[in-house]
């Protein structure tokens, strides 16, 4: 196996083990790093590493503690530039000195105006051999929450869609229809778990009186803050979510003149309300994805309903939309899927390229980047 091959072995591993963290890790980046020993007949794993739930300890860290004695001499693959900042943990550039790590490959350089690069040159000022850009296109991909919420201020914003063969989200007087298969289901509740939070308009928390959380076996723990955009505060004490806010986080975003007495009562039963910016009764969407980030939010799944999802669109904050299609069909009584808008708004958009399509059990799934 040639050095080059080896690398990209060893990164693609990084990578990997990094997405363990998806969803968990917020605010800080889920990243993964590798250490290998390659002084014998073949190259040797000494020590892996990924963010741990809350943030801390740091990949780099968990991977050095793993490795102990073997680090000295050895290669770190790391997602992410090591940070070079004291927080509430001292820098990882300085714990890879101290290791004796004497070769860095990285994927990308963090856009946290408190590295930026200087991670990086912590470690080549110290001797250390440090390269950069290996796996560099699938580590955006995974950062892309921690580089949104560092380069813009929000969080990375990805709308979901299961839409019938039609085109339709759900079935004639705002009734949920069951549209899509066990198969993207199941996919589904993955991407939630993956998520930092789950968003959806007090529409849809009232029309389905949904629980948006991970129901796959194992991992109801990974299950995302749930968030109900609820300008009027018109969610129901009775609802699953406000029943079950004590289990799983409920965040409401309430316009400032919503009801004190309707925030005073959900806030009773361990719903946290949060006030944002609006004018005439609506909320201005663009604030609230900046009130999220301040608070810690870097990957953002949007779930529901139409008239939320035609909203980001037309404001252009989806940077990613994963569409589920299904072969059932609802009929034109049905409710489209973005309120106002043809589907064409997403699936022609100037801003969304499609970046693949893939069948998903009986559906086929189409996911879009922002290009």
């Amino acid at each position: 196996m040639t050095d080059r091959a080896q690398d990209t072995r060893f990164m693609a591993l990084a990578l990997n083990i990094g997405r363990r963290g998806l969803g968990r890790t917020w605010p800080n980046p889920a990243v993964g790093a590798v250490i290998v020993r390659t002084d014998g007949p073949a190259p040797i794993i000494v020590g892996r590493g990924w963010t741990q739930p809350g943030g801390r300890p740091h990949a780099e860290i968990e991977a050095l503690r793993r490795a102990g004695a073997a680090a000295r001499g050895a290669t770190l693959y790391v997602t992410l530039e090591p940070c070079s900042h004291d927080g509430k943990t001292p820098p990882c550039a300085n714990a890879a000195i101290a290791a004796g790590i004497v070769r860095v490959v990285s994927a990308i350089e963090d856009p946290n105006p408190q590295v930026l690069g200087a991670g990086h040159a912590r470690l080549g000022a110290a001797g250390i051999a440090v390269e950069v850009g290996l796996g560099a296109e699938e580590a955006r991909r995974d950062h892309a929450g921690h580089i949104r919420r560092m380069r813009d201020g929000r969080p990375h914003v990805m709308l979901k869609l299961a839409v019938s063969a039609d085109g339709k989200v759900g079935a004639s007087g705002r009734r949920p229809a069951q549209i899509t298969g066990e198969a993207t289901r199941e996919r589904v509740h993955l991407m939630r778990a993956r998520s930092d939070a789950i968003m959806v308009g007090v529409g849809t928390a009232l029309a389905d009186d949904p629980m948006l959380n991970c129901r796959l076996p194992g991992m109801e723990k990974n299950s995302p803050v749930r968030i109900v955009v609820d300008s009027a505060l018109r969610l129901p004490l009775g609802s699953r979510l406000v029943r079950s806010a004590r289990e799983t986080p409920v965040w409401v975003i309430a316009a400032g003149e919503a009801p004190q007495p309707a925030a005073a009562a959900l806030q009773e039963q361990g719903v946290e309300v949060l006030r944002s910016a609006g004018t005439g009764g609506r909320l201005d969407l663009a604030a609230v994805l900046k009130l999220l980030a301040a608070r810690g939010i870097t990957r953002l799944m949007v779930e529901g309903g139409p008239t939320l999802a035609a909203a980001l669109l037309s404001a252009d904050l989806v940077d990613e939309a994963e569409l589920f299609h299904s072969s059932v069909v609802l009929g034109p009584e049905g409710i489209d899927a973005l309120e106002g808008l043809p589907l064409t708004a997403l699936t022609q958009s100037p801003r969304l390229k499609a970046v693949s399509s893939a069948a998903i059990g009986v559906d086929r799934q189409e996911v879009f980047e922002r290009g």
